[in-house]
């Protein structure tokens, strides 16, 4: 199988720090391609230095809402100056309302700059939400929804949501939350995405699937925002193909089906910052 991992951290220091192995799991692992997200300004020097070493990986950058407090005052001219200096997306972006200490005017105002940014400089976008569907969805229609593709990353939204943000230009991602016998809300947000728009993802090294095999790895990174429910197994790209068993058992098809589907997804919404 084919895999492309439409979401991951590989500059977080519990990857990088063991990130010629990791490389090389994901390799064998059938994972040929990673779509690497920068969270803030203060590792987007990490995330291009990972893409330009390595062929397999696609950068992105972005300001993360929960990063916002780090911010400095040029931070909008530093991140166009990243992404007009090669091919890379925008993300991870987005809005959270389960955050605490919580900011919603700010979140909302940095988030619609990188918007307008990503359409500006024509890049498709990776997109964070929790608990602000509604506030996302309003904003994305004031926005003219996403106007050079975009992905919602490790979907937790209704299976009601799922047909407007396609038509908004949205892929649907999953990630190892999906493989949770008890996740039925995102088990029926799953069965409503077209096909054309599924990918999947692990969004390493955070949201192990389950059956994640002990690696060894460094615990969590003092400083890093808590995620209620977080395992402390360190994620890997390696471990999408359990995300790939997970999804094909949900929808009655086969893993190497959703290996090719989520490939060529993938392939379709970044071929504008793809390398050659």
């Amino acid at each position: 199988m084919l895999l492309f991992d439409a979401h991951c951290h590989l500059q977080d220091e519990r990857l990088a720090s063991c990130l010629p192995e990791v490389l090389n799991r994901a390799e064998r692992a059938g994972v040929r391609q990673m779509l690497c997200c920068g969270c803030h300004e203060r590792n987007w020097d990490s995330v291009l230095a990972l893409a330009q070493a390595h062929p397999q990986i696609v950068p992105s950058f972005g300001i993360h809402p929960w990063y916002m407090q780090g911010m400095t005052n040029g931070w909008l001219v530093t991140l166009e100056r990243f992404l007009s200096g090669q091919p890379s997306g925008v993300g991870e972006i987005g809005l959270d309302h389960a955050v605490t200490p919580r900011a919603d005017e700010e979140q909302e105002a940095v988030f619609i700059a990188q918007l307008r940014l990503a359409r500006s400089l024509k890049r498709p976008v990776s997109l964070h939400c929790r608990k602000a569907w509604e506030r996302l969805r309003k904003i994305l229609n004031q926005e003219g929804g996403i106007g050079w593709g975009g992905l919602i990353h490790s979907y937790s939204g209704s299976a009601e949501l799922v047909k407007p943000l396609e038509e908004m230009g949205l892929y649907i991602s999953f990630s190892g939350a999906i493989t949770r016998p008890g996740n039925k809300r995102g088990h029926r947000a799953l069965a409503t995405v077209s096909p054309e728009r599924l990918l999947i993802e692990t969004d390493s090294p955070d949201l192990p699937p389950v059956g994640t095999p002990a690696v060894a790895g460094t615990p969590a990174v003092a400083g890093t925002p808590a995620v209620a429910g977080a395992a402390s197994v360190v994620n890997e790209p390696a471990n999408l193909a359990l995300v790939a068993a997970a999804v094909a058992g949900i929808l009655g098809r086969t893993p190497g089906w959703v290996a090719e589907q989520t490939f060529a997804n993938a392939n379709r919404l970044l071929a504008g910052i793809m390398k050659c």
